[in-house]
């Protein structure tokens, strides 16, 4: 088999021009994103064998990926074309013509001044990490980077036998680090909004670059005091190995695209008899959330998520949204790139943690609120999946060192019997417990070491 030929990520602004784009040796495709001012709006996949490739083509492969986002920011309704996430009512995407949209004046201008309005708030960036200090160190230096910075930046190690983490946060002036103890990434989450200070509170991850404007955006995402979260963009940061396209084009899904989604009551009611696609709405990796969520619904489930069931603890927050009666926000200019896992064991390993962390949580979102379309997804829904996923793959020749296949399955087996061994404890529904300062704080206002006492850290 062919050694793997890496793709060129290439981000393009068009308000600067558009590029000849010429034959790429070392690349076997070019990932074409395209920008308006820092507003992303589609992308295209171009290939070696179109390469050269002059502006004028270029220009319309843009004018194609584009429009759907731009009609979408610029109309209320939006284009009509598929969804990451169906509603089974027609009425919730009606659509209006190509037309429309190029008898505007100077369309790309008027999405700029929509998406420049101004936000209000402060808001805190929480970041866990755990023994992964080069990537940390990419990831704060994007951070201290926002424009405008934000109030707080917070790190929770979840690496309680390392000091490398602590001494590397102690070279960025203003981070505040928190040694969380207990392992779990809902654990560590817990304790980073417990010392958080924002009425908006973020999470992203240690393996992750956010956009100068990535906070910014999430901001504009709450302008609708129904909305309790607010979700972004996630795009690859690179694609060099098989393993990496594989995750961009399969797990990882398409970033979850470059349209601008609400999803409302409505939504989940149209979707509980089915199973409500929760995971649809976005990434853990880039969400947001206001403060006063966590009373209104709780804290992360500490029985799901990295560290425990292994994933899931982000869309199951969200469904607790949803069921009562709040609004979740897909806001794609709010932007992440995000480094997949480069080998293929790590990918198989990540599919199993996947599948085991959803199968969890379905059971977990069952037993609160006894939607029964939980189960429809776990006994229906997903063995139909796999199988028609595994024939799939068998007419087009098995290839068991490419395939997550088993793995996946091997995970939603495996995810069944955590919850049935975990679902007497209680999930974490309280405000956590306010962590106790063992030593002085740092340089900076970093706190350089925390232990745990159970009392409260209501403000």
């Amino acid at each position: 088999m062919s050694a793997f030929v890496p793709w060129k990520i290439l981000h393009i602004d068009l308000s600067t021009g558009i590029p000849t784009l010429m034959a790429e040796p070392k690349y076997q495709a070019i990932y074409a994103v395209f920008w308006w001012y820092g507003i992303p709006l589609g992308h295209q996949e171009i290939f070696a064998a179109q390469l050269p490739m002059p502006a004028t083509q270029l220009a319309n492969l843009a004018l194609q990926a584009i429009v759907p986002a731009v009609g979408d920011r610029l109309f209320a309704q939006g284009f009509k074309q598929p969804l990451p996430v169906i509603s089974p009512n027609p009425a919730r995407d009606t659509h209006v013509d190509f037309q429309t949209l190029m008898a505007l004046k100077e369309p790309l201008k008027q999405l700029q001044e929509r998406c420049s309005q101004p936000v209000n708030g402060s808001i805190s960036v929480i970041v866990c990490t755990r023994n992964r200090p080069e990537e940390l160190a990419i990831c704060l230096r994007s951070l201290q980077n926002l424009s405008p910075p934000p109030q707080q930046i917070i790190v929770v190690d979840n690496a309680p036998n390392s000091d490398v983490t602590q001494q590397l946060v102690a070279q960025f002036l203003s981070i505040q680090y928190i040694l969380e103890q207990r392992p779990g990434l809902s654990v560590a989450r817990n304790t980073g909004i417990c010392h958080s200070k924002g009425d908006i509170i973020a999470f992203t991850d240690d393996d992750v670059v956010v956009h100068p404007n990535w906070m910014a955006r999430l901001q504009q995402g709450f302008q609708d005091p129904r909305v309790m979260a607010v979700t972004g963009l996630m795009l690859p940061a690179e694609l060099e190995t098989e393993a990496q396209l594989i995750f961009h084009r399969g797990i990882g899904g398409p970033g979850w695209g470059y349209r601008r989604m609400t999803f409302d009551p409505q939504f989940f009611a149209d979707m509980k008899s089915r199973g409500v696609p929760v995971w649809r709405i976005g990434a853990g990796a880039n969400m947001a959330f206001r403060r006063k969520v966590f009373d209104l619904v709780g804290y992360f489930d500490e029985r799901l998520g990295a560290g425990a069931s292994g994933c899931s603890e982000d869309s199951e927050f969200w469904y607790r949204i949803l069921a009562e009666g709040w609004c979740c926000c897909y806001e794609p200019s709010a932007v992440i790139y995000h480094y997949h896992r480069r080998d293929m064991d790590s990918l198989k390993h990540q599919a199993y943690q996947y599948m085991r962390g959803h199968v969890a949580a379905l059971l977990v979102q069952f037993a609160k609120y006894k939607h029964w379309g939980n189960i429809r997804r776990l006994l229906i829904a997903l063995p139909r999946y796999y199988q028609q996923r595994f024939l799939q793959e068998l007419k087009t020749g098995f290839q068991p060192k490419q395939s997550s296949l088993l793995r996946e399955i091997a995970g939603c087996l495996a995810g069944v019997k955590y919850y049935i061994n975990n679902r007497r404890v209680m999930p974490f529904q309280s405000v956590p417990s306010r962590p106790h300062i063992t030593e002085k704080t740092g340089v900076g206002g970093r706190v350089r070491g925390v232990g745990v006492k159970r009392n409260s850290c209501r403000k």
